[in-house]
């Protein structure tokens, strides 16, 4: 029989913790993968709705924004109301946002699906990270339930661009929407059944921070419609430059706040430890290559060596395993004994040096030569970075911040894929159209080289954020292994 003080006694999760996970895990599945596997639908709904190459951004744009924006608040609704209501809420919402995508008539329709799926993803995404934290304390098993977690965080948009590329070769880019169906009602239906509310004993909820939560939703909202407009209009456009200076204004007023309330939205305690703040920056930079790395693969994949949307997707199968074997690694067997600052800079470098593979693609490079090994390398890295990344940037939150903490994750690996998207997109569009041809070329081999000179370069600076960034987490991240939470300390019942 447990003692009272035993976790299996104090946590009614722990008796059905791994089934949990993979609830968990499906979860956090479909909120990663909806952000490609619409990008291999795109082609085919615009023919079908007949909206034009320019309104065709807003389909994965209108996503970004409202799930980048809301983060943040999400994590404190999760918070405030239980994370359990907050999770199935989330999921169940997801599901109808998405039936309404697939059943659009209108790009207005589709656009408007594409945002509440977001929201309800702000909702969904920081709960399920939360409960993982809350319900896995003991040090051996949050090491394998954070190595499960980060490979699915970390593979799952190449999940998405396989799923989208069978989807609509074979049925219809109608059903890169409906299946999310099929991941959320089950995993709402077992959210129900297998989470446990909010418990007395977890003390006064906090109150919610309605200064903070306007300032820093608006000033996301403007950071990552600012570089989205980039992307499209150019970095001197001026709608861009005035986005960019809000998000600035009101992100700066959002810490000025967070120092003064009583309750504060994201308590900066959550940020400053080093450990911490080192975790979100790796998260961060390595969504700039990450989401940079897809796009134009993809683009090589399928219009430099004429790959299909199938073959598109089979061909990142490899990074994926690679990914799934560097985080159960890293979490299970690594992180414990060497704590994250190797951890975090070693899959930090390895993936700049999987894109200084990626720079040597030339028109004519094959898969198996040109593309795999880069591949394989970046998978690793991935890896290491995402699954060692979550575990340190949750651990020690107190349980009343677990929401907001973990969306903190969520925000860093959006943020940096916004700005990895536009950044990267605007250099390879500037080294693309400056491109000098040899003589002898016709306008095709012209344009084909021009694009494979624009994806390099836009390599190397990819390779660049990502080298940096290895060099900061090595000097903010402390040595040693990390200390662990003592499970006593404080209720551990994920809410």
């Amino acid at each position: 029989m447990s003692s009272p003080e035993t976790p299996a006694a104090r946590d009614p999760h722990h008796a059905h913790r791994w089934l949990i996970l993979g609830l968990i895990g499906i979860a956090q599945l479909m909120v990663v993968l909806d952000a490609t596997i619409v990008n291999i639908a795109l082609p085919s709904a615009q023919d079908a709705l007949g909206f034009s190459d320019d309104n065709r951004q807003w389909v994965i744009t209108a996503y970004a924004l409202a799930f980048g924006s809301f983060l943040l608040l999400g994590g404190r609704i999760g918070d405030l109301f239980g994370r359990k209501q907050v999770f199935v809420v989330g999921l169940l919402g997801f599901a109808v946002a998405s039936a309404i995508g697939g059943a659009a008539g209108s790009f207005g329709v589709l656009v408007f699906a594409r945002a509440l799926q977001g929201l309800f993803g702000a909702l969904l995404a920081p709960a399920a990270l939360s409960i993982l934290t809350t319900t896995f304390t003991d040090p051996d098993e949050r090491g394998k339930a954070f190595g499960v977690f980060g490979a699915i965080a970390g593979a799952g948009a190449g999940v998405g661009l396989l799923l989208g590329g069978v989807l609509t070769e074979y049925l219809s880019w109608r059903w890169c929407l409906y299946v999310n169906l099929a991941f959320a009602i089950p995993a709402a239906i077992g959210g129900l059944v297998y989470l446990h509310g909010r418990q007395e004993s977890e003390g006064q909820r906090p109150r919610l921070d309605l200064p903070g939560t306007i300032t820093v939703s608006a000033g996301l909202f403007a950071l990552v419609y600012g570089f989205s407009n980039a992307e499209t209009n150019g970095w001197g456009d001026s709608l861009t430059f005035v986005m960019l200076i809000a998000s600035a204004v009101l992100l700066t007023a959002f810490v000025l706040l967070q120092r003064r309330v009583e309750e504060p939205l994201l308590p900066l305690r959550v940020v400053l430890d080093r450990n911490r703040g080192g975790a979100y920056i790796a998260i961060g930079v390595v969504g700039i290559g990450m989401f940079g790395a897809f796009l134009f693969l993809t683009f090589y994949l399928q219009r430099t060596l004429d790959f299909s949307p199938v073959q598109t997707g089979l061909a990142f199968l490899p990074m994926n395993f690679a990914i799934m074997a560097a985080a159960a690694s890293a979490s299970a067997r690594l992180l414990p004994r060497f704590g994250p600052r190797p951890l975090l800079t070693l899959g930090m470098l390895f993936a700049g040096l999987g894109m200084v593979w990626f720079t040597q693609l030339k028109s004519d490079s094959t898969f198996v030569v040109g593309v795999l090994p880069g591949l394989l390398i970046m998978g690793v890295g991935l890896g290491l970075v995402f699954a060692t990344g979550m575990a340190t940037a949750t651990l020690g939150i107190a349980p009343r911040d677990a929401g907001v903490g973990s969306a903190m994750v969520n925000t860093s690996q959006q943020v940096g894929g916004s700005i990895g998207t536009a950044l990267l997109s605007t250099l390879f569009a500037s080294a693309a159209a400056g491109y000098v041809a040899p003589g002898g070329m016709n306008p095709a081999q012209i344009q084909v080289e021009a694009a494979v000179h624009g994806y390099t370069v836009a390599f190397w600076w990819a390779a660049g954020i990502l080298f940096v960034g290895t060099v900061i987490c090595w000097l903010l991240i402390r040595p040693g292994a990390q200390i662990q939470v003592d499970p006593d300390a404080a209720p551990v019942v994920a809410h």
